[in-house]
């Protein structure tokens, strides 16, 4: 059962994209859009798994997303609509504990309403 508390849970959220160009561009939309307060945007890597009966090996992007947990199903909707893979890896990690000071800035940057009381874009 969801609570006001764990609606603000902080979360770190992986997901990884094919090249620097569509993660810049995802990075750029979440924080845009108020889903994420904050996108890192890793080294390229190269990822190992089996798809459709065959083992792949590609290079990829890793973003680092922090949000909240109210905002999870929008953010996980947004990466669905403009990532370019057919299934993207989203993994959702419950940040147990943080700098306080930095856990309330996730939450007031994820915010569905900035704090002059508009509504955001999401």
């Amino acid at each position: 059962m969801e609570t006001a508390q764990t609606r603000g849970q902080a979360l770190l959220i992986l997901t990884n994209l094919p090249d620097q160009a569509s993660a810049q561009a995802m990075a750029e939309s979440l924080v845009a859009d108020r889903l994420a307060a904050c996108v890192n945007i890793l080294a390229p890597c190269r990822s190992v798994y089996r798809w459709q009966g065959r083992i792949e090996d590609a290079p990829e992007i890793p973003l680092l997303i922090k949000t909240t947990a109210a905002r999870y199903a929008a953010l996980e909707a947004a990466i669905r609509a403009g990532h370019p893979y057919e299934l993207p890896e989203i993994i959702a990690v419950p940040i147990a504990h943080g700098l306080p000071e930095y856990l309330n800035w996730v939450a007031s940057e994820t915010l569905d309403e900035h704090p002059d009381g508009k509504l955001s874009t999401c």
